[in-house]
């Protein structure tokens, strides 16, 4: 199924709205209570699966949909079409958390973008959303991180969500370590693997986690400067900043 030809710009800087412009009948396809507002003429039907191949038999969105559950997502996609008489019509999607929203024309990545399991933000109906095991021993062990992730394929726009900026690399027969938390996307050429920090010392004091991703091979690589998981940390009341509000305050009360 070819994907639809959707237009778009996003709005804001730290925390973004994508605003998707839809012909008639068009129609773009976005997580769960990802929507922010829709212009008249546009009409949701929450659906199971992504609708790239609707010759699917139930059986077969059944599956697709449930594997979902294994990333951590909905098991229903919002499928959302311009049904009004306006030559256009706009509904517009923001992330869950503050960052960068990042559009990729799949068309230029035939073997599909491999994301992060809650990475993925919209799409143009006909983007095929599929769960992708990492095969990589490291990842296997240490779960979690890198282990399931989504693959992304089509001919079309789809939108990717990052938490703070996003930096991308091109990696010539290369390789990248970094901390597991800030790898956005890949392409498929790119091996991912996860691996021990270094020595029993820099593990334990280095204040840089237990484990870092190792990225090789050749192909571009997304990485995310602030991943959810550090931001909900820096604002928990004894997360890494705490100390920081505390000292601010000694220093004021003096």
């Amino acid at each position: 199924m070819r994907s639809h030809e959707i237009d778009y710009r996003i709005m804001g800087n730290d925390i973004q709205v994508l605003e998707v412009e839809l012909d008639q009948n068009e129609t773009v396809i976005a997580e769960a209570g990802a929507m922010v507002y829709m212009e008249d003429g546009i009409t949701f039907e929450t659906k199971m699966g992504d609708g790239s191949e609707p010759e699917q038999g139930f059986m077969g969105k059944l599956f697709s949909a449930g594997s979902r559950l294994l990333t951590g997502e909905s098991l229903f996609m919002t499928h959302f079409t311009h049904r009004g008489r306006n030559i256009k019509s706009r509904v517009a999607f923001s992330a869950p958390y503050p960052g960068t929203i990042m559009p990729v024309d799949l068309s230029q990545i035939p073997a599909g973008l491999i994301v992060q399991k809650d990475g993925f933000l919209a799409a143009a109906l006909g983007t095929k959303i599929a769960i992708h095991f990492n095969r990589k021993l490291g990842a296997g062990f240490f779960g979690g991180e890198g282990f399931i992730l989504q693959r992304l394929t089509g001919d079309g726009l789809a939108f990717v969500h990052a938490g703070g900026t996003v930096v991308e690399k091109r990696l010539n027969n290369e390789t990248l370590r970094v901390d597991t938390g800030c790898v956005v996307a890949f392409e498929s050429g790119i091996d991912f693997d996860i691996q021990r920090a270094g020595g029993l010392k820099s593990m334990i004091f280095g204040g840089e986690g237990l484990l870092l991703a190792t990225l090789s091979g050749s192909g571009r690589v997304w990485l995310q400067s602030m991943p959810v998981k550090k931001l909900i940390q820096a604002l928990m009341p004894n997360g890494q900043n705490s100390n920081k509000e505390g000292g601010l305050l000694s220093s004021f009360l003096e």
